[in-house]
């Protein structure tokens, strides 16, 4: 037998027995299916941390007060035997020639209240600089004023969101709002950010970094951003701002954390964790495998008869065992094209409810899937062929009679 009419003949045996064969490429459909799904949302993970990083800012390092001995998410607050302040923000923006920007930031929650419409959201207290380092913009008015970061006047920037739900279509700047029992005045409405590290930028609300301090009675910061010029100064930033701040603390109580640091660490546990969920999926392809094989010892205990007829009209054991290798790998390619298929569907409809999350099949993954699933197709259909293969003609031929 040829080539050609092995591979036909393997489609013919398929197509006569359809529920078999539809039953066992929807097992190996699901198993690439379950790969290929769990693959993608890694590899979208990865992609969303790198884009929520461009939209922290370039350049930044983080310092926070407490020490972490783990990687952590900038801000993280440990056991800090001072706080940070505006005073170490000023120090290191001083004497630290690689440092670009010193942005202070406070963080805490309160309602907002405008006439009868409340909302509790976050409250960020900051500067001016924020807006540059973190590429913020004002779609009206204006956004916190330059000066003495001490004076914390009682002006502030409301979210797209928190302006929509407080104001409606009404502009809110010179409006005033009221924060927790303090009123201040609206000056700027911020452009729509989005999420960034699970905080909605578009539903909270900027004031002056001393107004939050005194709105919050606390003088420690959440956190400071250090920009550095460019990127080959970050370590000379890191080095240069440790320094600092271990001599005005006389203990190093706080920790910097550098974008490409906690970067690198978010990969690597996206990676793992990737690597396992796929490891777990890929069971079942070799439990449809495992199907395949069943699948066709039925079939070859069926067909001796063939197998008889086949071997008297002068097919060798090797074809025999082609023919059989032929249908299983068929089986497994046809549900693997099945489950890359669906695959690609479901990652479309993925993109349309979350078009925040860049979903992307990549086609390097699809096709590691097919080949996996192929392997397993042949791994497993080797041991029916094999037996067919073997199977003595005088035998074989008895059985068709």
């Amino acid at each position: 037998m040829r080539p050609a009419d092995v591979f036909a003949l393997a489609l013919e045996t398929l197509r006569r027995h359809r529920l078999r064969t539809g039953l066992s490429m929807l097992a190996v459909a699901i198993g690439v299916l379950a790969v290929l799904l769990l693959t993608t949302l890694g590899d979208a993970a990865k992609r969303y941390v790198v884009v929520q990083f461009a939209s922290y800012g370039s350049n930044i390092v983080s310092a926070s007060p407490g020490r972490t001995d783990t990687f952590g998410m900038a801000g993280a607050v440990g056991e800090a035997t001072r706080p940070l302040t505006i005073d170490d923000c000023d120090a290191v923006l001083r004497r630290c020639p690689a440092v670009r920007e010193v942005v202070p930031v406070a963080v805490g929650s309160s309602p907002v209240q405008f006439g009868d419409r409340s909302r509790d959201v976050y409250v960020v207290g900051t500067t001016a600089a924020y807006a540059e380092v973190r590429g913020l913009a004002v779609t009206s008015g204006r956004f916190l004023p330059a000066g003495d970061v001490r004076r914390g006047e009682r002006v502030a920037v409301l979210g797209s969101r928190l302006r929509s739900e407080l104001f409606g279509a009404t502009s809110p700047v010179g409006a005033r709002v009221r924060i927790g029992e303090t009123p201040f005045l609206v000056i700027g409405v911020l452009e729509s950010k989005g999420r960034v590290f699970g905080m909605d930028q578009d539903d909270l609300v900027l004031v002056p970094v001393a107004s939050a301090q005194r709105l919050f009675n606390d003088v420690s910061l959440h956190r400071a951003m250090i920009q550095a010029r460019d990127a080959a100064g970050v370590p000379r930033v890191v080095a240069q701002a440790r320094a600092v701040l271990i001599d005005r603390h006389r203990d190093e109580d706080f920790t910097l954390v550098t974008q490409d640091a906690l970067l690198a660490s978010m990969r690597s546990i996206v990676d793992a964790l990737t690597a396992a969920l796929a490891a777990i999926a890929a069971i079942s392809l070799a439990v449809a495998g495992i199907g395949i094989m069943n699948v066709m010892l039925v079939s070859v205990s069926d067909r001796i008869g063939e197998i008889g007829l086949l071997k008297a009209l002068g097919a060798r054991a090797e074809q025999i065992r082609a023919l059989f290798l032929a249908e299983a790998v068929l089986l497994a390619g046809a549900g693997a094209l099945a489950g890359i298929v669906g695959a690609v569907a479901l990652v479309a409809m993925a993109g349309r409810v979350w078009p925040q999350v860049p979903f992307v099949v990549h086609p390097l993954w699809a096709l590691l899937d097919a080949v996996l699933a192929l392997g397993f197709g042949a791994l497993f259909g080797f041991l029916p062929a094999r037996r067919a293969a073997r199977l003595p003609a005088v035998e074989a031929l008895g059985a068709r009679r």
